[in-house]
């Protein structure tokens, strides 16, 4: 059994929710309905779920319902970009940015009075790969350029950040989050960072 993945029916008795919750919060995208996977087995076909995503996204509508709505959630959950628009004061006050980021930031895109959140994410997900010492800031201006080329393009998406690194040369791709991708030995994959996750983070804060 592929360890990434759970059952509907090990989910459902590990996190104690009913079929029907399951499926209403389906219906109102609290839940992605490509993370219902459909397979089959010695017994037919069954459904199963990529197994962190689905534990982890349960967890929080469980322990956040009770304070939102479930379309208050829903939006959360959402990968579309929110209105939100913050100042740089704003952006460290809240700790979204540590200055070190926000200084790379203003440098590579410019200084503007208010930013936007998607501007906000792309200096949120420098800052997350800044602040683990994973990336250097001159790979920094290489994630900004990444993000601003090609992050339009799959906005409302699902999608994933993959930063690695060859012969130290490094290099970020943007893919939908179901795409499997190979690489060859010689190919060292930094970090994996699911950008809808990120948006969610973003939204808690701003909010």
């Amino acid at each position: 059994m592929d360890p990434n993945v759970i059952s509907k029916k090990e989910l459902l008795e590990l996190t104690g929710i009913s079929y029907g919750q399951l499926y209403r919060w389906k219906r109102k995208n609290l839940i992605p309905e490509d993370w219902f996977i459909r397979r089959a087995t010695f017994t037919g076909q069954e459904t199963f779920f990529p197994r962190e995503q689905i534990l982890d996204r349960i967890d929080k509508i469980i322990n956040m319902k009770d304070g939102l709505s479930l379309d208050e959630l829903a939006d959360m959950f959402s990968p579309n970009l929110a209105g939100a628009k913050l100042t740089s004061v704003e952006l460290l006050e809240r700790n979204i940015v540590s200055r070190t980021s926000l200084e790379l930031f203003v440098r590579q895109q410019g200084e503007s009075e208010t930013y936007t959140f998607q501007q906000i994410l792309y200096a949120y997900v420098l800052e997350r790969l800044l602040v683990t010492g994973e990336m250097s800031l001159d790979e920094g201006a290489g994630l900004l350029q990444a993000l601003v080329s090609h992050y339009p393009k799959l906005e409302g998406k699902p999608c994933e950040l993959i930063f690695v690194r060859k012969m130290g040369i490094s290099t970020f791709v943007l893919v939908s989050s179901s795409t499997d991708l190979y690489f060859d030995s010689g190919v060292k994959v930094v970090k994996r960072l699911n950008l809808a996750l990120c948006i969610e983070e973003l939204k808690a804060k701003i909010s």
